[in-house]
């Protein structure tokens, strides 16, 4: 009987000692359909150096995207198509500077590689990196730790209205920013159609700029968006026949 009790007290320090194992271990994991990253953070308090970013939004704060916004790295950026994804992300594994706060923001900006510097440049491929703006980055870290472990993953955007064109170029040469894009948010498709014309695929200039040589002056334009998830949303006749270079036109959203 001694012998018994003996071999269950061994058995159940066995157990209590695997499922504390369990627990460390898994604390290091990402949880289901998260990612793991890190973020730093860059300009001051105001946003003024995320304006003007790499998907060419121009003024955010203008544009609706305000300061809830990121660059992202080489391996997360994807040329420019990742522009208008929206990202819920949280300090992850650091109790000394991580903040109990998620945030959710939109890619608007690159933070390019240093290849000249391997180590130490969180930017550099393959690393999965977010450049928050800074009232972002003090939401879910202490100021003081300059970069953190976080935990992302990809969530619907949400905005208000509908998906707005601003039209740039000139007689010989169309440009289209689009943006305030919902759900997916990063646009890959464009198609214009002017009142005379049949659907034009539009070609990707860059950030979420597509450009077109069709000469369109004088006719009302509609445009077919499409976005990664493979949803798209036609607005017609979003511009009339007196649209002008530098006018934003607002059509349907997803």
């Amino acid at each position: 009987m001694a012998e018994n009790r003996t071999w269950g007290f061994f058995f159940m320090v066995k157990l209590l000692s695997l499922c504390l194992i369990f627990r460390l271990t898994g604390s290091q994991s990402p949880p289901a359909y998260w990612n793991a990253a890190h973020a730093t953070f860059y300009g001051d308090m105001n946003g003024t150096e995320t304006m003007m970013g790499a998907c060419g939004y121009g003024d955010l704060i203008k544009q609706g995207y305000g300061l809830e916004t990121t660059a992202l790295s080489t391996a997360l950026f994807n040329n420019g198509l990742t522009c208008g994804a929206c990202f819920e992300i949280r300090c992850y594994d650091s109790v000394q500077w991580c903040l109990n706060d998620t945030i959710i923001v939109t890619a608007t900006n690159f933070c390019p590689p240093n290849y000249s510097k391997p180590e130490g440049n969180w930017c550099n491929p393959p690393l999965q990196h977010f450049d928050l703006s800074q009232p972002m980055f003090r939401k879910i870290a202490v100021y003081r730790a300059g970069i953190v472990p976080v935990l992302y993953r990809r969530v619907p955007c949400v905005k208000s209205g509908g998906v707005k064109f601003k039209i740039n170029g000139n007689q010989y040469w169309i440009l289209i920013l689009v943006y305030n894009v919902a759900g997916a948010g990063d646009v890959v498709d464009l198609k214009i159609k002017g009142s005379s014309t049949s659907w034009i695929q539009m070609s990707r200039n860059w950030g979420q700029n597509w450009q077109t040589s069709a000469n369109l002056i004088g006719q009302s334009l509609s445009f077919q968006v499409t976005t990664s998830d493979g949803k798209m949303v036609q607005s017609d006749d979003v511009a009339p026949a007196d649209w002008k270079f530098g006018g934003v036109y607002e059509g349907k959203q997803f």
